[in-house]
């Protein structure tokens, strides 16, 4: 690897006047951190955070690239293939060695892949940061791997599906996105099909088209929350990532066409298990211009949150359902809204449909209690701002939001609209969205009680 110049060179290199310089956006004062945003000229995204956290940095680079992006037939799940791929090693830095490295100065590693973005964080010293940057610039442009190498970790992929597999989740969710998407990529899960996994170790040549596809500088996002020399680490960044220019190829997502009719799949697990009932509608993909987002984040609460009418009946007064929950993950495209239901019983499953039915039907009609959903409001903001403890804390919630919306400032944004959804609005979007036609109904029961005993 080339040795980074020093500080004062950097900062005479012509290169670094074309940068361009963004100023705090105005939706940052609903965010109680300032965003320093540079876009490098190979189209490198770098956002910088000061936070107080004297001797401590955390450095997460988030590549939009998910399941989502899978889209040739047979070749799903590459996108969670490639996250563990992304630690096999350089011919500067082989295999284990940036572990050694990052373990020397006691920086935590790790990684996760979502249906939208790839995120791989980073968290330690601050006196380790030059060298963290000069190690991660190396990766994200030399990654290099043997096919042995890579069919080894294929079947590791492989162990991870089948221990998946062992619950029941998994299986729920495939039978629902597989359900409710006839087109779109969401219709498999970040994991991928079974059948393509089997088939991942002779996909060699494909894997590293992959990384040439997607693990591109416009593709990229840094966000560097912590304790920093700002400039020092501008330039250093801006050294070790400014020869990145691998460029980007577009594919073409399919679009999900309208639902128009109910849907419905039923689950028969062969293990003893609690019986699950799943309501799923789409929904509006999460943007940072609309506050689609941020009403789906509202509508789950109220719906079936802890202070909802669903809740207090079922789980409290009448014990029907163990919980209720409804997974409003922000997503590049159109997802689901699911309401989500463990029952305690199989014979409660009637009774518990019906109440959600009598909810999703009450928040469609009738006008929406105003000052309850102003306690929903504060509680999702406050809480989210409060769970900020951290700069990794910071920097991960950061890199989520802008890798599914697209913008740095997509986090604050989200905020600023939590804040500000109308009761009118609730309204409107449930009428709009919540209709029968639109609607996905899942259930999931064990063998035993299908049979008809009792776990």
């Amino acid at each position: 690897m080339r040795r980074l110049l020093p500080l004062l060179l950097l900062m005479l290199m012509p290169a670094l006047p074309a940068l361009a310089q963004q100023p705090p956006p105005d939706a940052s004062r609903f965010f109680p951190y300032a965003l320093k945003t540079t876009q490098l000229p190979n189209g490198l995204t770098v956002v910088r955070v000061p936070f107080n956290s004297p001797g401590i940095v955390a450095y997460v680079t988030a590549v939009r690239v998910g399941s989502r992006n899978e889209v040739e037939p047979g070749r799903t799940g590459f996108a969670h293939f490639f996250e563990h791929m992304m630690f096999k090693g350089t011919k500067a830095n082989p295999e284990g060695q940036r572990e050694r490295i990052l373990g020397g100065f006691g920086f935590d590693d790790n990684a996760f892949t979502t249906d939208d973005i790839t995120v791989y964080q980073v968290y330690g010293p601050s006196a380790g940061l030059e060298k963290l940057i000069a190690l991660e610039a190396d990766r994200f442009q030399n990654l290099e791997y043997s096919e042995p190498a890579f069919q080894t970790e294929a079947l590791a992929v492989l162990g991870e599906y089948h221990k998946n597999a062992a619950g029941p989740d998994l299986k729920l969710e495939e039978s629902l996105v597989k359900t409710a998407f006839t087109r779109h990529t969401y219709q498999h899960t970040t994991l991928g099909f079974y059948e393509d996994i089997q088939a991942m170790p002779k996909a060699y040549a494909y894997s590293r088209a992959f990384f040439e596809r997607w693990y591109t500088p416009s593709n990229t996002t840094l966000f560097i929350v912590g304790d920093f020399n700002d400039a020092q680490v501008l330039a250093q960044v801006t050294q070790a990532y400014g020869g990145w220019q691998r460029k980007p190829t577009s594919v073409i997502i399919p679009t999900e066409p309208e639902q128009t009719s109910p849907r419905s799949v039923h689950v028969d697990w062969p293990q003893p298990t609690q019986p699950r009932h799943v309501l799923a509608w789409h929904t509006p993909a999460a943007r940072a211009d609309t506050p689609d987002a941020a009403i789906q984040s509202i509508l789950a609460e109220y719906l079936a949150g802890d202070t909802s009418p669903a809740y207090k009946e079922l789980v409290l007064e009448k014990q029907y359902a163990e919980s209720i929950n409804v997974y409003t993950t922000p997503h590049r495209d159109p997802y689901l809204f699911p309401i989500d239901v463990t029952l305690q019983d199989e014979q409660h499953r009637a009774a518990v449909d019906a109440v959600l039915r009598r909810e999703v039907t009450a928040v469609t009609g009738a006008p929406v209690d105003p000052v309850r959903l102003r306690a929903i409001q504060d509680h999702l903001r406050y809480g989210l701002l409060m769970d900020l403890e951290t700069p990794r804390d910071v920097a991960i919630d950061l890199a989520l939001y802008a890798g599914v919306m697209g913008r740095p400032d997509a986090l604050a944004s989200y905020l600023k609209q939590l804040g500000s959804v109308t009761p009118q609005q609730l309204t409107l979007f449930a009428r709009k969205y919540f209709k029968d036609s639109n609607l996905t109904v899942l259930t999931l029961t064990p063998k035993a009680v299908a049979a008809g005993g009792t776990p």
